[in-house]
Order: C-alpha cells, then sequence, then structure tokens
C-alpha cells in the first residue's frame, strides 16, 4: 500500500507558458537550430517564413554569418530582405562572426569603410538594430533570451514624461495628474466612461469598478 505524505500539498501548479522561437526551414540543419532544441526553457518550432530567419513574438530576425553579409552586401540582395522586413513591426539583423575579418582579412578586396558605411545605414536608413555575436552558440543565446523578453509585461510609461500630442493622449495626461492614477488606471478609466467629463461626474459606485477602494479619495478630490 503507497505512503501518502499528509503535509504534501495536493494542488496542481500551474506550468508556466515557454517562450517560442519560430525558425525558417532553412535554419533547420544550422548549429544555432540545435542549441535552441537543447534548451528547455523554450519551444522552438520550425516553418516555412517567406521573411526572415526567425520570428519571435512580432519581431523578425535576419540571421548572418560574416561571409553571407558580405556577399549579400555585394549582391544587394540584403537591401530587398531589409525592405522586407520592414513588413513586421519590430525587426532585429544578427551579424555572426568576427567581424575584424571582413573590415581587415576579407578577400574581396573590399574598402573597410564600405563595410561600415554599410552597417551604419542600416541602422540610419531602415532603422533596425543590428546585433553583433561572437558564434552560433552567442547567437541561439541572444535569441533564447530575447524570447524570454517576450513574456514579460511591459512597463507602462507615463505620459508625463513628454508632452502628449493626440487627444486621446491629452485626456490621459489629465488623469495621470490625480493622485494614485498611473498611466494604466487612466487608461481604464478612458476605456469605461469614453470622456473626461464622464470621468469626473461619475458616481463613487461607478468609479470603484476601476478604482476600487480609491474611489471614494478620488470623488473627494472632486468636490473639495
Amino acid at each position: 500500500m503507497p505512503f501518502l505524505n499528509p503535509f504534501k500539498s495536493s494542488r496542481k501548479t500551474k506550468s508556466k507558458p515557454l517562450p517560442t522561437i519560430i525558425a525558417d526551414v532553412h535554419e533547420k540543419n544550422s548549429l544555432v537550430i540545435s542549441e535552441l532544441k537543447s534548451n528547455n526553457q523554450i519551444n522552438t518550432e520550425i516553418k516555412s517564413l517567406k521573411i526572415g530567419d526567425y520570428l519571435i513574438n512580432k519581431t523578425i530576425i535576419e540571421r548572418k554569418t560574416i561571409n553571407d553579409f558580405i556577399s549579400s552586401m555585394l549582391s544587394k540582395r540584403l537591401i530587398t530582405q531589409l525592405k522586407n522586413m520592414q513588413k513586421y513591426p519590430q525587426q532585429i539583423l544578427i551579424i555572426e562572426g568576427d567581424l575584424s575579418s571582413a573590415l581587415f582579412k576579407t578577400k574581396t578586396k573590399l574598402n573597410p569603410n564600405a563595410i561600415r558605411g554599410f552597417i551604419l545605414s542600416i541602422i540610419n536608413n531602415y532603422q533596425i538594430p543590428i546585433i553583433m555575436t561572437q558564434n552560433y552558440k552567442d547567437t541561439a543565446q541572444y535569441l533564447i533570451t530575447f524570447a524570454k523578453q517576450q513574456l514579460k509585461k511591459p512597463i507602462q510609461q507615463s505620459l508625463h514624461s513628454r508632452i502628449p500630442k493626440t487627444i486621446p493622449e491629452q485626456k490621459q495626461y489629465v488623469l495621470e495628474a490625480f493622485p494614485n492614477i498611473g498611466p494604466a488606471t487612466a487608461k481604464k478609466l478612458l476605456k469605461k466612461f469614453k470622456t473626461l467629463s464622464n470621468v469626473l461626474n461619475a458616481t463613487t459606485e461607478e468609479l470603484a469598478d476601476v478604482l476600487k477602494n480609491k474611489a471614494l479619495d478620488f470623488k473627494k478630490l472632486l468636490d473639495f
């Protein structure tokens, strides 16, 4: 007869969702994929991507080894790829390998400043951030770390750190001026009541749906 531990909780702990990295089928035989699949903290899926090599949430990622970067730069194939990547909200270009070898030991007789200029044009003209990695292991770690970050809730930014331009931002700006009302609460109030007038004229009971126990303090401040 099995022994039951009376002190052991019978409640099942909820397993946290694993971040997902979608890799293009052309990457399936790369060493990066083997590194990703060996990590039990992420979920790796192999699919056909028309753009980029990796997709994490809404970020498309193009991975280039140094040699591939140089060749695609000379053939202007990378320009087309960068333009296509603009279809996604966020883009990242990973250049994998020793950049100094491309700058000083390249066999293409390419001026090192041409490579530097091209890298800068990617950042300035296409607004695409570039990550330089040492090798496939380093690339995999960047992908894993980035995927994990996507599960974290973004911090709501207060509009009081800048001057709001749009009407919805101006409404939120006004509400954030009240004590105990941050960006998230201001957005909830506007979502429920639509206008500033409705928020300011709402009853304590109506405000309590959003403000909870702080509804009375908010109402007192208005009636002061």
